[in-house]
């Protein structure tokens, strides 16, 4: 109950009211908080009243001897007390009187109090402001007065409206007030229990009357192990069994909840359809099935009805069950209880721990100290390969289409190698075509100097031959083998395997290649196929410098006499050998231990490099016909323009000047042709003497002999084959180089 603010009590606040028309503020000095007052003169010039003979500063602890007022000393200062009241419970059996616990506040400022009582939990009363902060007068006869601070201390009795409050304690800073002010303080005494409340509380530990349980705190397990589980590789053997079989199993133990998943790795083709899950997750007992149990018999609680006899006031409740006495006890598959070579029961199904991953074996290293993980082998063993006779060869198709009729009922048409097809098909500059220059291995007087060229296409193994067209040869030329696979002769015709082809590993120079029964002798091949075979000298061995070099270290008997005979044959000292020199010296000495195709590699690894620069001769003759072809004679201007350029008559004009006024005079030379002339004439300083330049290409004053068509024949064929191939893979050959690197021989 609260009192209401009357007009009588106005807390006083008119005492010492001249002190509110003083301008004052809060100031330090020597670290001490005091109260600063400006004084004002009034009118005149004289203090007002209460000014006088008063000090600036006052130094008094607060509420205590200050000329400051209450609210101001004692702003924000609560005094706390603790007491109880016992509240009479009529018309009630199980109690008869309650004790209820407050909170008394005395605010200094204004000597206000404030009751409160604490929330508690399910006790069906309101809580909360007991009495609003005002002042409360005395109980009467003293009701005209109003409680002071001097009417609080501890183990006393103060009444509030006609209730009696029992003070028993208070905290820290209102012992240490009632102290300063000179209250001497009783003993602290202490708040009796309620009775209802102890029994409430003695029904609650054995009860719950909505929902009975037992505390169960998994959380901890949850956030250590949340994520982290277990993997095991397992076996199930039911071969023993009717149609029962090897099964591969993985178990997953899940460490946040002690729960088992077990999946099943189905092969490919098994039969068996695909299920998600073998055993879905959940806590796995060790002896199951346990058999059928009754409703409520499995159960994490016991839970006991409890009526108090059958008149009207009879007690409705439930309470667990502390001794448990028909709770069936089932064990479950701890993590302790895992581990390789163990055999757990997966409800009938006795299932062989063989192996688990790297987190499990880290695990169990950590918490248990287990070292030991051997693995066992879970993999069934491969059964019998079945070996599959087919028919043999019918001769109607290709084998490989005779060979699908007999694969399935419906026929398919052979599948070719697609990926090879397309990686080594031909793209750019890059042809995957090896093509060999060879002859016919013959004793027929007419096709002895037949010569051919055969072409091996990569990407699908297959082979055609074409034969140059000689003028009055008596032979037509052409194609003499359309593009196909070739067999390798001395095969069965009619058999069920597929027959052989020649491959490309079987192809190199020197070699006699069976085509439909003409024997074919390889004399050479383009460049483009000597430079892949040694690129690929892994399927390539006669094109392996390596090999071949390893063949002639096994002759080092005959070093010296190889370098006697190599330097008689340099007769000029210039440290290198012509081809045909070179071959000869190695396969005498050799006897017959390398091949042509080796000789030809070795040479084209040793060679002396040519020198590419183009000849002065060719390049003036080029010039001369074009300029012929195109009846260009202005060189006299071109020399007059250059005569009127060279203002320092040297003769000689920068070669970009000369290279721009051949291009603006539109002379008739191609790009290559006019830079490559024009570096001929170029001195160290990238100056060209123009009177020499422009006499020189002057084909009317100074004419060159034209130049002669190339020796070689250039043919026309269907393989593209540009002309034939050179017999000399190379001109000269390092022999000093090549005795070094075999025989470590230095240059004497």
């Amino acid at each position: 109950m609260a009192l209401p603010l009357l007009p009588g009590n106005n807390f006083n606040r008119n005492v010492g009211k001249e002190k509110f028309h003083k301008s004052q503020h809060w100031g330090f000095c020597n670290n001490v908080s005091m109260l600063v007052s400006e004084d004002k003169p009034g009118i005149g010039g004289e203090l007002l009243f209460g000014q006088k003979m008063k000090p600036k500063y006052s130094a008094f602890p607060k509420g205590i001897g200050s000329d400051a007022p209450s609210w101001v000393a004692f702003d924000k200062q609560v005094l706390s007390f603790d007491a109880y009241l016992e509240d009479e419970v009529p018309d009630k059996i199980q109690e008869n009187y309650r004790i209820r616990r407050y909170k008394i506040y005395f605010y200094l400022e204004d000597d206000t109090i404030q009751v409160n009582e604490p929330e508690l939990k399910n006790s069906g009363m309101p809580q909360g402001t007991f009495i609003r902060r005002h002042r409360i007068s005395l109980p009467p006869p003293d009701e005209d007065q109003f409680y002071t601070v001097h009417h609080f201390n501890i183990n006393t009795d103060i009444i509030f409206y006609g209730r009696t409050f029992k003070i028993y304690d208070c905290d820290t800073f209102t012992k240490n007030f009632l102290r300063k002010m000179g209250v001497k303080l009783n003993s602290p005494g202490q708040c009796p229990e309620d009775p209802y409340m102890k029994l409430r509380r003695e029904t609650l530990d054995c009860m719950d009357p909505l929902r009975p349980y037992e505390s169960s705190d998994t959380l901890k397990q949850f956030l250590e192990y949340d994520r982290k589980v277990l993997r095991f590789f397992c076996l199930w053997d039911d071969s023993a069994s009717l149609f029962g079989d090897r099964r591969e199993l993985i178990l997953h133990y899940f460490l946040s909840d002690d729960t088992i998943e077990v999946k099943e790795v189905i092969p490919h083709n098994s039969g068996r359809d695909a299920m998600s899950l073998f055993l879905q997750r959940r806590k796995l007992p060790k002896y199951g099935p346990p058999g059928v149990y009754q409703p409520g018999q499995i159960t994490d609680r016991t839970v006991l009805n409890v009526y108090s006899g059958l008149g009207e006031n009879r007690v409705k409740g439930y309470l667990l069950d502390k001794y448990k006495l028909g709770k069936v006890d089932q064990e479950f598959y701890k993590d302790d209880d895992l581990f390789i070579g163990a055999t757990i029961n997966v409800w009938g199904r006795k299932v062989l721990l063989c192996d688990c991953d790297e987190f499990t074996k880290t695990y169990y290293k950590t918490k248990y100290g287990i070292e030991n993980f051997t693995s066992i082998l879970c993999k069934a063993p491969p059964p019998p390969k079945i070996e599959r006779k087919f028919p043999p060869y019918t001769g109607f198709g290709s084998e490989e289409d005779s060979l699908r009729s007999c694969i399935g009922l419906r026929p398919t048409p052979h599948q070719k190698n697609f990926r090879k097809f397309v990686e080594k098909d031909s793209y750019g500059n890059i042809s995957n075509i090896l093509r060999f220059f060879a002859k016919l291995f013959t004793h027929k007087c007419a096709d002895v100097d037949r010569l051919f060229v055969i072409s091996y296409f990569l990407s699908d193994d297959t082979i055609s031959i074409f034969e140059p067209i000689e003028s009055n040869s008596g032979i037509t030329g052409g194609k003499f083998l359309k593009r196909t696979r070739v067999k390798k002769p001395g095969q069965e015709v009619f058999k069920s395997e597929l027959s052989e082809y020649i491959k490309a590993e079987e192809l190199y120079i020197g070699a006699k290649v069976n085509v439909n029964g003409y024997l074919f002798l390889l004399l050479n091949a383009d460049k483009y196929t000597l430079n892949f075979m040694e690129a690929n000298s892994d399927k390539f061995p006669m094109s392996s410098i390596e090999l071949i070099l390893q063949k002639l270290k096994e002759e080092e008997s005959k070093s010296r006499e190889l370098k006697q005979v190599l330097r008689a044959a340099d007769s000029k000292l210039t440290k290198m050998v012509d081809y045909n020199t070179f071959r000869d010296i190695i396969m005498s000495l050799t006897v017959g231990k390398l091949t042509d195709h080796e000789v030809i590699t070795l040479a084209r690894h040793y060679q002396v490099p040519e020198d590419t620069k183009p000849d002065m001769n060719v390049l003036i003759a080029r010039a001369h016909e074009q300029l012929k072809k195109n009846a260009f004679e202005n060189f006299e201007r071109l020399n007059a323009i250059c005569v009127y350029q060279d203002r320092e008559k040297k003769k000689v004009l920068p070669s970009k000047y000369i290279r721009r006024l051949c291009k603006s005079s539109r002379l008739p030379l191609t790009d290559d042709l006019l830079a490559s002339i024009l570096s001929q004439f170029e001195d160290s300083k990238e100056q060209i003497n123009y009177e020499s330049l422009f006499c020189t290409l002057n084909w009317r004053m100074n004419p060159v002999p034209e130049l002669e068509a190339p020796s070689y024949l250039k043919e026309r064929c269907e393989d593209e084959w540009l002309g034939m191939p050179s017999p000399i893979p190379a001109k000269y050959i390092n022999y000093v180089r090549l005795l070094k690197d075999v025989f470590g021989l230095e240059e004497e």
